[in-house]
């Protein structure tokens, strides 16, 4: 078994990555294919089947936007593996061996599958393919050794239930595998930009990294501010206010967003200053990567061979992992 760090990174392809993306995976993606020799990212097809079952044509759409948006942001070909799940059918088989190690009860008790069960309205009709995801991720992880693992503060139950599934394989089969280490973002959630608790695809309340100038304008000119705050004058507040929200990730220049914060609480800063200045912000970091994203799209092929030659060096890793894990359970007969 390799006991170097390998860092493993991924997305469900449902939809074009926006700026909650950004802050709370994309960011550390890049500091750490600079920080380690090994790294993958997969487009998580059969995850996002799971919940999108009745539309694979949405699935199948939206792997090539996610390609196309990592690369943009920066994340290289050749310092990261890029892969697609499906085409890795290890995993599969991997995630069917770990099932036997997981009991229903404890699926049901994740925080993150009960959470994601309710916005999701399953009820006792969850498909269960949804309700083992955490067992299939468990697997993701797992095939190519990676123990660095970029996370959101809601993905914390799912690393902690894998780990449970690493401890009981290697206390029955002797060490396998090895525990798993989540890196949190800085900013785990974005608020959207109606002030709701997330920024979501689904509640359309997202700042997208393909978004065109005029998109970013509008949506920030949208942005919930403090209803108090009717004039100019007004004295005006900067907690619960998403436009400061969004400066305080965003905006580089703290000296002078502190004077704009005061100027805000006494009064005589109207709203459309400040979102004037985040639509600055926003353009200066999203316009660069909306342009290389515009020039890959011209050339689908060469998108089509980064995710074929990663999907090689995946299967390599995964054939690998299978035969130490059919010898430790006793199943390589020939």
């Amino acid at each position: 078994m390799n006991n170097k760090d390998i860092v493993l990174t991924g997305d469900r392809p449902t939809g074009k990555l926006h700026l909650g993306h950004f802050v709370g995976s994309i960011q550390n993606r890049l500091k750490l294919q600079e920080e380690y020799s090994t790294c993958y990212y997969m487009i998580a097809d059969v995850q996002a089947l799971t919940d999108n079952y009745d539309n694979p044509q949405k699935v199948r759409a939206n792997v090539l936007e996610m390609a196309l948006d990592n690369l943009a942001t920066g994340l290289s070909p050749k310092k990261t593996i890029f892969f697609i799940q499906s085409q890795v059918p290890e995993i599969a088989e991997l995630t069917v061996i770990f099932l036997n190690l997981v009991t229903l009860a404890r699926l049901r008790r994740n925080p993150t599958v009960k959470e994601e069960m309710k916005q999701k309205g399953f009820g006792e009709n969850v498909p269960a393919g949804f309700l083992i995801y955490p067992v299939s991720q468990a697997a993701d992880i797992l095939f190519c050794n990676s123990n660095i693992i970029p996370v959101g503060e809601d993905q914390l139950p799912v690393i902690e239930q894998a780990n449970e599934i690493v401890s009981k394989f290697n206390s029955i089969y002797g060490k396998t595998f090895r525990r798993i280490n989540p890196v949190l973002s800085s900013v785990p959630r974005l608020i959207g930009i109606d002030g709701n608790a997330k920024a979501s695809k689904s509640l359309g309340n997202a700042i997208y990294l393909s978004d065109n100038s005029s998109e970013i304008k509008r949506k920030v000119m949208m942005m919930y501010t403090d209803p108090g705050h009717i004039h100019v004058n007004d004295p005006g507040k900067v907690e619960g206010n998403v436009v400061f929200t969004y400066l305080d990730i965003f905006d580089k220049d703290k000296v002078v967003l502190k004077k704009l914060k005061e100027d805000y609480k006494k009064g005589g800063l109207g709203d459309v200053v400040i979102k004037k200045r985040l639509i600055t912000i926003l353009e200066d970091l999203i316009g660069p990567i909306r342009e290389k994203r515009n020039e890959l799209a011209k050339n689908p092929k060469e998108i089509d061979n980064i995710l074929k030659e990663g999907i090689k060096k995946a299967r390599i890793t995964a054939k690998e992992t299978m035969e130490r894990v059919r010898k430790a359970i006793k199943i390589d007969y020939f």
